[in-house]
């Protein structure tokens, strides 16, 4: 029988728990219904409400897991004497849900309206009302709430200018000693561990185990602070925080305000390594660097010394090609220098400046003005030793002085007979 909105509860229950094939299609089916209470009439069993009731229950403790996972959104949480209730949905359908007020104390996580949820619980049946609860034992925040908290917190301290590249300080081009803060062991230490043996064996590092999952954020302070307040004494030049892949949800522990202004105030710069390369985090976005996995935190901060000894080996090929050739360059002056010297010498340099009186005398005798008197010529000058070059500069009776190239002579200006051409 069918009530007007659907199957009757029953079948609803069963189906809920994937047996609404049994009782569909019972011709086909193994399945004998719990009968103990009841009689039959016509070849089908015939219950009180109670027998009803207590047959489901005993259905349901026979075929349903006695704990489970439930992944829901919380919808109108309420404190009733001091246990919480609510209702777990997916947006099609609903279910009850309470956390008895002896749990609830214990609880890290209290979920608000709206928030998604994963669920550890089990079914409770009251047989009395066949009222059907999931008791939650306990409960953690799911990718929605984890979401909403992210943007709460980042909210509130992007205005700050807390996320600006300006604030982020830059990273030890050669660190001494780096913290790892990640749990112990983990595959996430062993993979940095192996890296920074690779990359850089000469860095120092220092493991702080750490809780990465759960209400654990202040046990992650409590390390931080213990490691800045001896930063100085350790050595330290650079802070990792690192987990492992995950879901979103197993990493809101580092999403949280009071660790990411620790991280922002650490003495030495922070590099954050968590989960999956597309997971983001407010520790991310708050520390000085993000890393996409934490092995790629320590590709980051350690040098690459296979890369330093390619280029330590280039260097050296540069300073030998350099070497070599300022060393052909000072053999080339050298040589020329020697040439020089050889140019130099005392006995070139008389030998040249010798030559070059020989040629001044031999210019000197081509132009001296008694070149010519060798060919019968003389030079004339009156009394007072000035050259006579022209007849009109004597006077008949002057007494003038006649050069030859042997000699001089005095003569006497009898007369003068100028050249017509003269005039």
């Amino acid at each position: 029988m069918e009530s007007p909105s659907g199957p009757a509860p029953c079948l609803l229950i069963c189906k809920a728990l994937g047996l609404g094939q049994d009782f569909a299609e019972p011709a086909k089916s193994t399945y004998r219904p719990v009968t103990a209470g009841a009689s039959e009439t016509g070849g089908l069993p015939r219950y009180s409400v109670g027998e009803l009731n207590q047959a489901i229950g005993t259905l349901l403790d026979r075929g349903f897991a006695p704990r489970f996972l439930l992944e829901a959104t919380a919808s109108r949480p309420q404190i009733k004497k001091g246990h919480l209730w609510l209702t777990l949905t997916d947006g099609e359908a609903s279910i009850s849900g309470v956390i008895w007020a002896s749990q609830l104390a214990r609880m890290d996580f209290i979920p608000e309206e709206g928030d998604g949820v994963i669920v550890v619980g089990k079914l409770n049946f009251w047989a009395a009302r066949a009222n059907l609860t999931v008791q939650i034992l306990d409960v953690r925040p799911g990718l929605s709430a984890v979401m909403r908290q992210f943007e709460r917190v980042r909210g509130r301290l992007a205005p700050q200018g807390w996320f600006e590249p300006e604030r982020k300080r830059a990273l030890p081009p050669w660190p001494r000693r780096i913290a790892l803060l990640t749990s112990v062991p983990s595959s996430a230490l062993a993979d940095m561990l192996r890296t920074a043996k690779e990359r850089w064996p000469a860095t120092a590092l220092l493991v702080v185990p750490i809780p990465v999952q759960g209400a654990v954020e202040a046990r992650i302070l409590e390390a931080l602070r213990r490691l800045g307040e001896n930063s100085e004494s350790l050595g330290l030049d650079a802070i990792v925080l690192a987990r492992g892949g995950g879901s979103r949800e197993d990493l809101a522990v580092f999403d949280g305000e009071d660790l990411a202004l620790a991280l922002a105030h650490a003495p030495v710069p922070v590099v954050c390594g968590l989960g999956h390369e597309d997971d983001t985090t407010i520790a991310d976005l708050i520390a000085d660097y993000r890393a996409a996995t934490p092995t790629a935190a320590l590709v980051a901060l350690l040098p690459d010394r296979s890369a330093i000894r390619q280029g330590l080996l280039q260097l050296r090929q540069h300073l030998r090609q350099g070497a070599e050739m300022r060393l052909m360059s000072l053999k080339q002056q050298l040589k020329h220098q020697q040439v020089r010297l050889k140019e130099l010498h005392p006995r070139l340099l008389l030998a040249r400046q010798r030559e070059g009186l020989e040629q001044q005398q031999r210019l000197l005798a081509a132009l001296s003005p008694l070149r010519p008197l060798s060919r019968g010529y003389c030079l004339v000058h009156n009394p007072k030793g000035k050259l006579v070059s022209r007849v009109r500069q004597l006077q008949t009776g002057d007494t003038v002085e006649l050069r030859f190239v042997d000699g001089r002579v005095l003569a006497q200006a009898l007369s003068l007979h100028p050249l017509p051409s003269s005039e």
